[in-house]
């Protein structure tokens, strides 16, 4: 269990901070150690112009601050460069996104084995202001992988490899959910899809196996019972078998439509074949026309031409698949099974483009003067829906597409409207509404092997990063203290006093919590 805990004290007799604690490598501020002055990111200690004042408020005397989709307040912003102090950030810790970034390169404490990734690219924006944009270690590195149990990395020649860049090119895996996600509201805008139809109405086929009260919604929250995954590449010879099968998957061992969560690719899988069928254009045009062409994300689509190899970066070696080293094409073998093009998965992109995505939905579903989605559809979009389930499935807070509120790698960005996602090559985007920030990471952690492990811990780390440039500021003056952020772990603050405090002092503190 994660714990974040502020506390803002005001004390009659004057009190001096502790030494911090001992922490991990490029920690933020530890029990005793002051934060700077400001609102703190996404969290309603302190009112915050995204918040409502009553609800940024209402916490202090009655229980925990609540927040919920209505409480965002959408600003238009067009992206552009700037410095973290014309955004009220702490440039210190701006800058540790980068050092940080920088340490998973080689192996750590935390990740101890194998570097957490080859490279990565990251971008950090508040209020439109981009205020990091970093390329770091190397896009193409390997060449193969050794045999088990070392599996050890075969590095190409030093002149062979290929250096990280800001605009690299990266698979993005299930972050391609996102847009199926938002090609199929479209249509829901236009009155073509109901969410709470079954997905019968639009694919008869997808009844086999009893699904027939499975809904669009439930494709969208993975309540509907299919199973996770099925290996579709490897069990039927041809793309259109494959999406067939997709489509005919009974459910999983005991599921039923809305009463389980379990993440699922052939849910988003038949989610891109039903918008298909219901404009009768194929998914790769609906992506283009609806999403990236009016936001002119100029290097974001499927199938990404032979002549920009040279920007992507390389992703794992499949030689059970009889692929190599994969690299310029999509990484999911089912994707790459069914031509490139999936509602799971098949799309690459940059962290310049994703930014783009990320500030249209912060400006409320407009960017630039193209209106992708409605101001409504984006707040519909970040209702945790999943929330009936929490008791059984605690992972599973889920918007219509998106994940809400997950502190395994949105860290002390995480709120209860705070979304994102994240993608199996290495990709995640996390964007805070009510502080208006977003991060996006991209590396290339499965380059050379997945088996090398996740890149969660820096995922982690870098939101925590930016979470702890957002400095607070107690609502009544004093000092803030933030506690560390460590699973599991005990913290104490002491503060001695400065003289003797008497018989009459009194300390008083405001605590802002979060597990």
């Amino acid at each position: 269990m994660t714990g974040i805990l502020v506390l803002v004290t005001t004390l009659t007799a004057a009190l001096t901070a502790a030494s911090p604690a001992a922490a991990g490598p490029a920690a933020g501020p530890q029990v005793g150690q002051g934060i700077g002055q400001g609102p703190k990111v996404g969290q309603a200690i302190v009112q915050d112009a995204a918040v409502k004042p009553d609800t940024a408020t209402a916490g202090r005397d009655s229980g925990p601050p609540a927040v919920d989709p209505n409480d965002i307040r959408f600003t238009r912003r067009t992206l552009r460069t700037g410095t973290p102090q014309q955004v009220g950030l702490l440039p210190e810790y701006v800058d540790r996104l980068r050092t940080d970034a920088e340490a998973y390169l080689a192996p750590t404490p935390d990740h101890p084995n194998f570097p957490t990734y080859a490279g990565a690219v990251l971008l950090a924006a508040k209020d439109g202001v981009v205020v990091r944009h970093d390329a770091i270690g190397t896009a193409v590195k390997y060449s193969a992988v050794g045999p088990a149990p070392g599996r050890v990395g075969v590095e190409l020649p030093a002149d062979e490899q290929i250096p990280m860049r800001p605009d690299t090119i990266f698979d993005l895996a299930s972050i391609s959910k996102l847009f199926t996600t938002v090609v199929a509201l479209r249509q829901v805008e236009r009155g073509t899809i109901d969410l709470d139809a079954p997905v019968v109405r639009y694919l008869p086929e997808f009844a086999a196996g009893g699904k027939e009260a499975v809904t669009v919604r439930m494709l969208l929250t993975h309540t509907g019972g299919l199973p996770a995954f099925a290996p579709l590449w490897s069990a039927y010879p041809t793309p259109e078998q494959r999406r067939a099968a997709a489509l005919a998957t009974p459910f999983a061992a005991g599921a039923s439509p809305g009463n389980q969560y379990v993440y699922s690719d052939l849910g988003l899988i038949a989610l891109g074949v039903l918008v298909e069928r219901v404009t009768g254009r194929p998914l790769v045009e609906l992506v283009a026309t609806e999403v990236t062409g009016p936001l002119r994300m100029v290097d974001t689509g499927y199938n990404p031409a032979p002549a920009l190899r040279h920007r992507i970066a390389a992703t794992e070696y499949q030689p059970y698949a009889d692929r190599g080293m994969v690299w310029g094409e999509v990484h999911d073998e089912n994707a790459w099974a069914l031509d490139g093009v999936a509602g799971h998965a098949g799309l690459f992109s940059t962290a310049a483009d994703l930014a783009i995505f990320c500030q249209m939905l912060l400006n409320g579903g407009e960017y630039l003067g193209a209106r992708i989605l409605r101001e409504s559809t984006v707040r519909t979009m970040l209702v945790n829906y999943n929330a009936e389930l929490e008791s059984r499935y605690p992972d599973s807070d889920r918007g219509l597409g998106f994940e809400l509120n997950k502190h395994g790698y949105m860290g002390p960005l995480a709120s209860p409207v705070t979304f994102g996602h994240t993608g199996f090559t290495g990709t995640s985007i996390v964007i805070d509404p009510l502080a208006h920030t977003f991060l996006i990471l991209l590396t290339n952690r499965v380059h050379p092997d997945r088996a090398w492990g996740t890149n969660t811990v820096a995922r982690r780390a870098l939101a925590r990063d930016l979470a702890y440039a957002t400095p607070v500021r107690p609502p009544l003056g004093g000092s803030a203290w933030r506690a560390d952020d460590r699973d599991g772990g005990s913290v104490t603050l002491t503060a001695p006093l400065r003289r003797a405090a008497g018989r009459a002092a009194v300390a008083g503190f405001q605590l802002w919590y979060d597990t």
